[in-house]
């Protein structure tokens, strides 16, 4: 398994740890936590852990280009090791883009997410070159 896939199962996992640092900084706001209905408790955070909240959202909404990418990439057999540092360097700037956006660093966030965005986007470019289709009828 390449290691463009087995970013695959962090990049899932990166939405829950946003989340659960928004819960933890909330919690030690109101030092209060009401688990029937958490969207609730989050809806009313602010500051850092309504950041943290929609470093969460944003993540989930990026996740399926990423996914997209790295599976579409694989499967047209693009470079590896091309795609392996596409798939890393999207993990990693997606974590930047959570610090950023907790931190409140508005136009670092921004031009991280813009580069985030950018390796999804070459996933997709690096499969343009070595393009190997077999169809099976």
């Amino acid at each position: 398994m390449t290691l463009a896939l087995w970013c695959l199962p962090v990049a899932i996992l990166l939405p829950y740890v946003f989340t659960g640092l928004a819960k933890s900084i909330r919690i030690r706001a109101t030092g209060t936590f009401d688990n029937r209905d958490p969207r609730a408790f989050l809806a009313g955070a602010e500051g850092a852990a309504k950041r943290a909240h929609n470093v969460q959202l944003n993540t989930f909404e990026a996740l399926p280009g990423f996914v997209a990418g790295v599976l579409t990439a694989t499967m047209l057999e693009a470079d590896p090791s091309r795609l392996d540092a596409l798939a890393v360097a999207w993990v990693l700037l997606r974590i930047a883009y959570g610090a950023c956006y907790v931190a409140d660093f508005a136009s670092l966030r921004s031009l991280v997410w813009f580069a985030s965005l950018g390796c999804v986007l070459a996933m997709f470019g690096i499969c343009v070159g070595g393009l190997r289709l077999s169809v099976v009828f």
